[in-house]
C-alpha cells in the first residue's frame, strides 16, 4: 500500500492493488490514512521557494513570443541548497510513519490473537482438570468395587443379612464380619433416605447389650455399587441392627426406630 501511494509499483502491480481496493473497503480506508499521513509530513517538511520565484515564472509566461532564436532560461523550482537530500528525507519520514503505523496495527492484532489464545488455553486447562477429576473419581469407584468384591468373596468374612422390621418391612442391609480381624463392613441394599438432621446407626449386640458400630448417611453413604462402608470393629456379636438417630448418633439405640435386624 505504501509503494502504491508513492507510485513505485509496476503497471501490473498497480492493477492488482486497485482490484483489491475495489473489493475491500478496509483497504481503501487504510490507503486514505496512508495518503493523509504522507501528505501531512510532506507539507511539514517542505521548503518554501525563494522570494521572487513566483514573479519570474508569471513574467516568463506572459512575455511575448519573439521570432528570433534565443536560449531559454531555465528557472529551477527546487531549493538550491541540499534539494535532493531534502526530497529523500521527505520520503524517508513518510516511510517511517507508515512503518510505525503498520507495526502498531500488527502489534494490536497480535495482542488480540494472544488474548484469544490465552482464553482458549484457560478453557482447555479447565477441561483437562475436569477430566482428571472425573478419571480419579472413576478410579476410586473401581478400587472400592474391587475391594468390596474381595471382602464379599473372602470366606474369612461372615455375611449377616439384616432384614426389615415392622417399621420398614422392605428395608434390607448386610454386614460382612471377620471375627479374626474384628473388621466389620456394611452393605446397604434398601434403606430410605433421611432428613438432614438424621443418620442411620449400626449396632452390634454383644453379651445382650447394644454396642455402637458407627453412623452413616443412608443409601448414598453405603451403597454396594460404591463399595462397602467400613464400620467400627468388634470381636463378638450375637446380632446386628440399624436404627434411625439424630445426626451424630447416640450412646444407646432408639428401638422404636429400628429398621433392620439380623442374627449372626
Amino acid at each position: 500500500m505504501e509503494s502504491y501511494a508513492l507510485g513505485e509499483l509496476t503497471q501490473s502491480e498497480r492493477l492488482e492493488v486497485e482490484r483489491n481496493l475495489a473489493q475491500y473497503p478496509e483497504l481503501r480506508q487504510e490507503l486514505a490514512v496512508i495518503e493523509e499521513t504522507m501528505e501531512a509530513f510532506l507539507m511539514k517538511a517542505g521548503t518554501a521557494p525563494r522570494a521572487g520565484v513566483k514573479e519570474k515564472i508569471l513574467a516568463s509566461v506572459k512575455a511575448p513570443v519573439k521570432t528570433e532564436t534565443r536560449s531559454a532560461k531555465v528557472v529551477s523550482m527546487e531549493p538550491e541548497t541540499k534539494g535532493n537530500i531534502i526530497s529523500l528525507w521527505k520520503y524517508a519520514t513518510a516511510a517511517s510513519v507508515i512503518i510505525a503505523l503498520t507495526s502498531s496495527y500488527m502489534a494490536y492484532n497480535f495482542w488480540n490473537n494472544w488474548k484469544d489464545t490465552e482464553v482458549s488455553l484457560l478453557e482447555l486447562r479447565a477441561l483437562n482438570e475436569q477430566v482428571a477429576r472425573d478419571y480419579n473419581q472413576v478410579n476410586e469407584r473401581l478400587d472400592a468395587i474391587e475391594n468390596g468384591m474381595q471382602i464379599m468373596s473372602n470366606p474369612a468374612f461372615q455375611r449377616v443379612v439384616m432384614k426389615g422390621t415392622a417399621n420398614s418391612p422392605e428395608a434390607l442391609a448386610s454386614v460382612y464380619w471377620n471375627q479374626n480381624t474384628q473388621e466389620v463392613y456394611l452393605s446397604v441394599q434398601n434403606l430410605k433416605a433421611l432428613a438432614k438432621e438424621q443418620q442411620y446407626q449400626l449396632w452390634a449386640i454383644v453379651d445382650g447389650k447394644p454396642v455402637d458400630m458407627g453412623v452413616f448417611d443412608g443409601p448414598d453413604g453405603a451403597n454396594t455399587l460404591a463399595g462397602l462402608l467400613k464400620m467400627k470393629t468388634t470381636g463378638k456379636a450375637a446380632a446386628f441392627a440399624v436404627t434411625i438417630e439424630p445426626r451424630g448418633g447416640k450412646s444407646s439405640p432408639s428401638l422404636e426406630t429400628m429398621q433392620v435386624l439380623g442374627n449372626t
